[in-house]
């Protein structure tokens, strides 16, 4: 008979059940994966309770299955878009690119470009983009700049070109030239910032209505500002991009930003309602002041600029709202302030959060807190009669499933998953099933021990 040093069976016996114990035990904590990284000593944030975010330093997610394109230097070259797709391209230091869209007199067109710098570049507050969108004989329908602003931060900035079918320029179908061009090319000093900037281009259209309806826009909204929500924050980080927005509704929300980084939500909006939202930058140690530290912008479905607003920071606490805002309308359009006239269809409007990279210098890399306060209210009604349908074709729905996720800050119908972040619904069934797998754990390792116990005081009265 061998001795009691762990030679024997019920030593044989002992080391598997330490083995298996720690095999259940690194399932419980990240399943198969972890084991095989061996992964389990230091808890995840999901495993903690917590939601995990998107790591620190990471780049826009741009949309997945997008369509990569040169821009061309003239219209003869320009390379055509369609509604259907979304596009990458670059866009070179001092250049100015050209693309190709047809379009037909009845639609209204909307041509939003993200442009992306490199998170190293060096930029100015008057950097950025302009667009434009102009037909066959080079008259500009429309064009808009986005800057970086206060900040003096690389980050995602985006421009919005457009062909209305009820303004005097620009109407009939055929042939119109999408030019973008970067607003740095005067700027000598700017050697950092040479490199090329990445692009994502979404083309909408919009079709005319079935009958005409008033082109007045509503005045019975009241402009002052309304309470924003109180209560809890609920931990909701958002994504890196427009394609991986994360789904919030009316409440408070809460994430962690390293300075230089963006983050992405956006909010189902029907027709009849409105949107206001506020951030807030929590208090840190350190001593001096950064202008433009906190940027929140707006943007529609079509990710057209609505309104954004600027916080500069002294360590303390310091919240930026935006301005109020009337509900969604299809008659807004015919106003003459961009904050009105942005807010001309239902769907999902963004909330795009930045801190400057300028805050890391006298603050320290952070992460910083910051709270999010979200409002949407008015009565709810029906759209108007469109004669057709908009490419993509739910760019202007709002889904129940939308709906039910704006509650819980979990995946509408439109998230793609991507990297947004799982739901909270969707992060609260993952927690069941590992809630479920841990207790189906315990009680297979109970069940196994039982049995190896058993079989062991069986040998050794045989051994004995």
């Amino acid at each position: 008979m061998r001795g009691r040093g762990g030679t024997g069976r019920g030593g044989v016996v002992a080391r598997c059940a330490v083995a298996l114990l720690l095999v259940l035990g690194l399932w419980s904590l990240g399943g198969p994966t972890a084991v095989a990284r061996g992964e389990g000593a230091d808890m995840s944030a999901g495993a903690r309770g917590e939601e995990a975010g998107p790591p620190a330093g990471d780049g826009y997610a741009f949309t997945p299955g997008a369509r990569t394109v040169v821009g061309a230097p003239d219209t003869a070259g320009a390379v055509p878009l369609d509604a259907r797709h979304t596009y990458r391209s670059s866009l070179p230091r001092a250049a100015r690119l050209y693309y190709r869209l047809r379009l037909t007199a009845a639609e209204t067109a909307y041509v939003p470009v993200t442009a992306v710098p490199p998170p190293d570049a060096a930029v100015s507050a008057t950097d950025g983009i302009r667009v434009s969108l102009r037909n066959a004989n080079g008259t500009s329908c429309s064009y808009a700049s986005a800057r970086f602003g206060a900040g003096i931060s690389p980050r995602p900035v985006t421009a919005l070109g457009q062909r209305e079918t009820g303004k005097a320029l620009c109407q009939g179908g055929g042939t119109y030239y999408l030019l973008v061009e970067r607003l740095d090319a005067g700027r000598p000093e700017a050697t950092a910032g040479a490199g090329p900037w990445d692009l994502e281009i979404a083309p909408v259209t919009e079709p005319g209505l079935v009958r005409a309806g008033s082109t007045t826009p509503p005045r019975d909204w009241a402009p002052a500002s309304p309470e924003p929500p109180a209560g809890r924050p609920r931990e909701r980080s958002g994504g890196t991009g427009f394609a991986t927005a994360r789904t919030v509704g009316q409440g408070v929300w809460r994430t962690a930003l390293a300075p230089g980084q963006t983050r992405f939500y956006k909010v189902p909006v029907d027709w009849g309602r409105r949107l206001h939202a506020s951030a807030e930058l929590g208090g840190a140690q350190g001593h001096g002041y950064v202008g433009g530290a906190l940027t929140l912008s707006l943007h529609n479905p079509v990710r057209g600029a609505v309104d954004d607003a600027t916080a500069g920071y002294t360590g303390t606490a310091k919240p930026t709202a935006l301005a109020p805002l009337p509900p969604v309308e299809y008659a807004n359009r015919y106003a003459v302030p961009a904050g009105v006239t942005s807010v001309r269809f239902a769907g999902d409007y963004y909330l795009v959060v930045h801190l400057s990279t300028r805050l890391a210098e006298p603050f320290g890399p952070g992460p910083y807190e910051v709270t999010l306060r979200v409002r949407v209210d008015g009565r709810a009604h029906a759209g108007p009669g469109y004669d057709g349908g908009p490419v993509p074709e739910d760019v202007f729905t709002v889904s129940d499933a939308d709906r039910a996720a704006a509650l819980t800050g979990g995946l509408g119908s439109a998230d793609t998953g991507a990297s947004g972040g799982r739901g909270a619904g969707d992060g609260d069934g993952m927690t069941r099933l590992v809630a479920f797998g841990g207790i189906g754990s315990g009680t297979a390792l109970l069940l196994v021990l039982g049995g190896w116990t058993v079989a062991a005081r069986r040998a050794h009265a045989r051994a004995r």
